[in-house]
């Protein structure tokens, strides 16, 4: 097989299409010792998840993981590379200039096939950059996207693209609706999960030029997806109704859904804060804090990102699982489930064959 690197001197052992995860280690901001317990506790709680490969240097990875008491597991294999990105860095630079960067590294054994899938806390810029440029899209889509899980009234919806391409077309929009679809039925197990598309008014034509072409163009493709028409964001953290029924995954460009997800989670923190503050104020407000402590613990429970540990990058040669930064164990090893699962329904052939189904009943009112 083709050497990954002449710089470092790698060479990736000739597997075809291995389906093993390729983790970077060294991607977290609290560090290798705490991605290599989130491999651990995978290993333990999900018996048939995919082999693993830990990428990064492989002395400090070899240190932890025999502390952990993994470091000779059956399903775990280590691959060497000596630089890690930082927050700071910039996609091109690091292409150029850290080319035995870690997260390089394990995109890298996804494109030689030593992995079919990548988990990482990296710099989000690097690696979606990375992986774009070293991955390519898949057949038939010319960008990809990313998608975030959203806590919303009674479950969870899907945001897609949460900010990898903020310059997207109506063509681009229609295959977001789709891997959003096949990402939603994988982590909320949902047979016809409800598409909608966000947008300032719910009355045909109301919108710009790029939400009223998509929406012609979303229409036609009911054996493909479950469209359910436009949605404005008030309609999204709702539960729904009878008949009409909550959206499940809620599609946009990425500059809408970046600025989305941004706004919500600051105010989220914001509404957590002036909670505090208004609790602690007076002795009575205290005491009744204490009593509904129980509520107030449950509701962190249902917000806790750690029960979706990633945000999938869709449409590329490979999958790519984002985590965050600060990602701690619990939700490190659910993006690798995430990941695992993901390999063992071939999620890019799937996206792939209802891209291409689209890209045929589009082609009409294209020419």
């Amino acid at each position: 097989m083709e050497s990954i690197t002449p710089a470092a001197g790698h060479t990736v052992p000739p597997v075809q299409r291995a389906n093993r995860i390729a983790v970077d280690a060294m991607g977290s901001d609290l560090g290798p010792a705490e991605a290599i317990a989130a491999v651990k506790l995978a290993l333990a709680e999900f018996p048939d998840i995919a082999p693993i490969t830990l990428v990064g240097d492989e002395a400090i990875l070899r240190k932890h993981a025999a502390a952990a008491g993994i470091e000779q597991h059956p399903k775990l294999a280590y691959f060497h590379a000596s630089e890690v990105i930082t927050m700071d860095d910039k996609p091109l630079v690091v292409l150029k200039k850290k080319k035995d960067a870690s997260t390089i590294r394990a995109i890298e054994l996804v494109k030689l096939g030593a992995a079919r899938a990548v988990v990482s806390c990296a710099n989000t810029g690097c690696l979606v950059g990375a992986s774009i440029i070293k991955l390519r899209t898949l057949e038939g889509a010319d960008r990809a996207a990313l998608s975030a899980i959203i806590p919303r009234d009674g479950g969870h919806f899907v945001l897609i693209d949460a900010g990898a391409n903020p310059e997207a077309g109506p063509e681009h929009l229609v295959h977001n609706a789709i891997m959003g679809t096949h990402f939603s039925r994988v982590e909320f197990g949902i047979a016809r999960p409800r598409v909608g598309l966000l947008t300032i008014g719910t009355e045909e034509g109301k919108g710009n030029a790029l939400t009223n072409e998509t929406h012609e163009a979303l229409k036609k493709l009911g054996d493909i997806i479950n469209y359910a028409g436009p949605v404005e964001g008030f309609q999204v953290f709702t539960a729904g109704t009878q008949e009409s029924p909550a959206i499940d995954v809620v599609v946009c460009d990425g500059f809408v859904g970046n600025i989305c997800l941004k706004s919500w989670e600051s105010l989220a923190k914001f509404f957590t804060t002036e909670l505090k503050r208004n609790l602690k104020a007076n002795p009575l407000r205290m005491l009744g804090a204490a009593l509904s402590k129980g509520a107030f613990n449950a509701l962190r429970e249902r917000l806790k990102a750690e029960r979706y540990g990633g945000a999938p990058l869709l449409g590329v040669n490979g999958l790519v699982v984002k985590a965050h930064g600060s990602a701690n164990r619990q939700a490190l090893k659910n993006a690798i489930n995430d990941a695992s699962e993901m390999i063992k329904i071939d999620l890019n052939q799937l996206i792939a064959a209802d891209i291409a189904r689209a890209n045929a009943l589009m082609q009409p009112a294209a020419a």
